[in-house]
Parts: C-alpha cells; structure tokens; sequence
C-alpha cells in the first residue's frame, strides 16, 4: 500500500491555492490558513469530541425549522479584512444567513471553541481577536474539555469576558438558547 501524505507547498500560499489544497484533500489533515501560512490541525480528545458532540445535538434540536444552521469542525471559517485573510475550522459554529460556499462560511453569528492545552493560547488570543472581525458574530465561546466552565464574549458587552460554571445557566444569546454548563459534561 502506497504511503499517503499530503505534501504542502512553500509558504507563502494564496488563498485561492489554500483552498483548492485543502478542499481537495482526500488524506484526513486539515489545515488552517493565516495570510499565506498553512498550519496542520492536532487531533481532538475523547473529551473534547464529547463536549462537541453535545453541543451539536442542542443546537440541531433548538434550531430545528429555523433559518439557523450548526456546523462542526469540518466547515471552515474565512475572515477577511483588506490583506488579512484566514480559514479555520472552528469547533462548532452557526450561521443564520445564506452562505454560497461549499466549504466555509463568512457570516457566523455563534463560534464555540472546545480549549485543550496545545490550542488554548491561540484560541483565547489570535483566534478570538480574528472572529471578532466577523461582522456578523454575536458570541464566542471557549469551553473546557475537562471540567464544567465556559467562557463567553460577547459583542454587545465590547467582548468582556464572563465565566459559567456547573450548574450555571447560560444563554446563547445568537440563537436564543439556555442550558446549563453541567449538561455539556454528563456522562
């Protein structure tokens, strides 16, 4: 059996390069795009793919017949801002507008980032400071694949932080959802 690999080309990439790479990629490694820098994706935990997991189905069940649409980590994100272009694959997102492309959407309203210790630096700096740019983002969410806590910044509070835990109810304001942290994390 052949040796599949996916090989990247020198760096920098253009957008349009970066997608027809990564859109066509058969291997299984995704890769996530800052302007012209093509980084691999690490593998995700039984944790986090749990959290993931219960997150999509109350958000499937919530939205159900609405104009809003969760997707999972394999859709990507494009934010753009002059020359700063990016692609990455948030954990969970929604998008309550008609998005045009197969493989990202441009308009989420909600990111949910599942935090573990290789990407929570980038997901609570880079990663929070680009989907802010998102005109049409309401929420971020970063969550522990560990423990009951979340975190939520919001526009409307100019992206201060605030702190759920255990019992705490929390409302997605975006999508009009309340749950408690606990739910995320029962076994």
């Amino acid at each position: 059996m052949a040796n599949l690999a996916l090989v990247l080309p020198e760096q920098p990439v253009t957008p349009e390069a970066y997608l027809l790479m990564e859109n066509d990629n058969n291997i299984g490694i995704r890769h996530e795009y800052v302007n012209g820098l093509v980084y691999a994706m690490t593998g995700a935990s039984r944790n986090h793919n749990r959290v993931t997991r219960r997150l999509m189905r109350l958000l499937d069940q919530h939205l159900q017949g609405s104009s809003c649409e969760p997707f999972q980590s394999d859709m990507k994100v494009k934010i753009q801002r002059g020359d700063d272009v990016r692609f990455y694959y948030p954990d969970v997102q929604v998008t309550c507008e008609e998005e045009t492309d197969r493989y990202y959407n441009e308009h989420p309203c909600l990111i949910m980032e599942v935090l573990s210790e290789t990407t929570q630096r980038v997901d609570r700096t880079e990663k929070r400071l680009a989907y802010q740019m998102i005109e049409r983002l309401q929420e971020y969410v970063l969550l522990s694949q560990d423990s009951s806590y979340l975190e939520i910044y919001r526009r409307r509070t100019e992206w201060r932080r605030e702190s759920f835990s255990g019992s705490d109810s929390i409302t997605l304001e975006s999508v009009g959802l309340t749950f408690r942290v606990e739910e995320l994390y029962e076994i």
